[in-house]
């Protein structure tokens, strides 16, 4: 016991000290106890020390073929810390902790995570296999326990990080993935005796993660037991509330039916007119198995986030066309946003960083690309484009630069919010507030337009509005403000979301999620009917 764990003491303190450990390790769970794999004098009669040689032996051969690199390194890892003892078979063999992981991977699908990462049959079979139960050799024994630590390996990696890397699907996910804390989750989880609560907090703990989990398995539910009806153009008041409860939409009698599909297009992100629209029938008419699929993509892209985002922050989901700013937990501000038009490189990508200043009454400043793609030609054809649009010729640090002046027709508004980044992308006031009319808001160049930034504003300097508003309309030009306290900003991709517990789903406006829906669980969908498929929303 002595020189293992007090290795893994050393390395998950050291982790924990830079930073790396996620929230759920460095919590303390009462009454556990800490688990030692040396402790455990033979398996099955097979003396440790014999198993201990056959583990070093297996290990340092090639992985099964579901195991990458990677995942194969920290196996080795794992085992050379505990000095090659088995790790999950006990003196009677395959008991509590093993079974406890064998049924933690039974269950990766109700997460979207595809089994076939740790192919749960195979590993069932050579683990329950007669000999492990009776005339077990070293070898034998050791290829089992190396096979669960792989699974649990490649499980806990799937939990924490992700199963898929969002670099090699998108090219606009910039949130690094936390790679270190899988290290110390591992190690912390596997000394823990109550490894099957470790296990399940490897998975995001937050609200909406778990509203998502619940909708996943009523979607799986509603596929299974047929998905819903087709909707045509003539359709009935009778056809259509047949449909809406198809989804779990509770209509009371027929002359509700249209207040029910008000609801519904709010929750797809549609206009809320309770009319049968173009746009209405074709999310209609989005089958059940795509909504799930969707939402499975949805908890992968979770899985990528940080597990804790902070007491204060702001949360942009650019699908949604959506900001919160959060304090202490709790949703303090909203309003709409407008983002990147989804053409000629103008998306806005997925990254976060930290707020540090806000300007009020600011320049323009287009860049490099605006200047050359819009404005350079519109001045060879339009001698007066300039002055119309309040612009001007000026000196910056010995650099001729065009920039728009501070004032209501800067293309800027009155305020913007710095959080220096690689893509030049920040938050602003706009010129243009028709936009925020329109029910898609995909328009701007990248940046993104805020419907309320004097409240932002007031919220991140901790200013009375009153005081912005000061500063916005008749203060001193280009005043940069620098926060008293950093915050973070995080811009997010979740076509599948969750408002006030309630299930919502927007436009893949990038364009991103197919390649992802073929990346998560059900190639057939079928899941085993639960009581979910019974709800109603109302």
């Amino acid at each position: 016991m002595g020189k293992a764990f007090r290795r893994v003491a050393i390395l998950v303190t050291s982790l924990a000290l830079a930073g790396l450990v996620v929230r759920y390790v460095t919590r303390q769970r009462p009454h556990s106890h800490v688990y030692v794999p040396q402790d455990v004098p033979d398996v099955l009669g097979v003396s440790t020390s014999t198993i201990q040689s056959a583990i070093a032996a297996r290990v340092d051969k090639a992985p099964p073929e579901w195991v990458s690199a990677e995942r194969w390194e920290r196996v080795r890892t794992l085992y050379r810390t505990y000095e090659e003892a088995p790790l999950w078979l006990e003196p009677e063999g395959v008991k509590e902790r093993a079974s406890t992981l064998l049924e933690g991977l039974a269950h990766a699908g109700d997460h979207a995570l595809r089994t076939d990462a740790y192919p749960i049959d195979s590993i069932r079979h050579v683990v329950n296999a007669k000999r492990i139960d009776s005339a077990a050799t070293a070898a034998d024994i050791a290829n089992a326990d190396v096979l669960l630590t792989a699974a649990y390996v490649g499980y806990a990696s799937d939990m924490l990080i992700g199963q898929v890397d969002p670099r090699r699907i998108s090219h606009s996910w910039h949130i690094p993935a936390r790679r270190a804390a899988v290290d110390s989750a591992l190690f912390q989880t596997l000394q823990d005796s109550s490894i099957g609560q470790g296990l399940a907090q490897m998975a995001p703990q937050d609200s909406e993660y778990v509203v998502l989990l619940r909708e996943y398995s009523h979607y799986r539910d509603i596929v299974t037991n047929g998905g819903w009806p087709v909707v045509s153009s003539g359709v009935s008041p009778e056809e259509l509330s047949t449909r809406l409860e198809a989804e779990g939409y509770s209509v009371p009698s027929e002359d509700s039916v249209f207040a029910v599909l008000a609801t519904w297009q709010r929750r797809h992100n549609l206009d809320v007119d309770g009319k049968l629209g173009r746009a209405t029938y074709a999310a209609l008419n989005v089958d059940a198995e795509t909504r799930a699929r969707q939402i499975g993509s949805n908890l992968e892209r979770h899985r990528w986030l940080p597990r804790a985002l902070g007491q204060r922050y702001v949360y942009v989901n650019v699908p949604a066309f959506h900001l919160d700013a959060f304090d202490s937990g709790q949703r303090v501000l909203s309003m709409k946003v407008v983002v990147g038009a989804e053409y000629n490189g103008h998306a806005t990508p997925v990254f976060s960083d930290s707020m540090r200043w806000v300007v009020f009454r600011p320049y323009w400043r287009p860049t490099q690309r605006i200047l050359k793609d819009e404005i350079l030609p519109r001045l060879k054809t339009d001698p007066a484009y300039m002055k119309r649009n309040d612009m001007e010729w000026a000196q910056e640090s010995g650099d001729r630069v065009i920039r728009q002046r501070p004032g209501p027709q800067n293309s800027l508004g009155l305020v913007k919010f710095l959080f220096p980044n690689d893509f030049d992308i920040y938050l602003h006031d706009t010129n243009q507030r028709s936009f925020f009319g329109r029910n898609t808001r995909a328009a701007s160049h990248g940046c993104i337009r805020l419907e309320r930034p004097a409240d932002l504003a007031s919220y991140v300097l901790g200013w009375p509005l009153d005081s912005v508003r000061a500063a916005m309309d008749s203060g001193r030009n280009d005043r940069t403000v620098p926060l008293v306290q950093r915050v973070p900003v995080y811009i997010v991709y979740f076509t599948a979301y969750v408002r006030d517990s309630e299930l919502y789903f927007a436009e893949d406006v990038y364009g991103r999620d197919d390649r992802l829906k073929s990346r998560v669980d059900l190639p057939s969908i079928v899941a085993p009917a639960r009581s979910a498929s019974s709800d109603k929303r109302t």
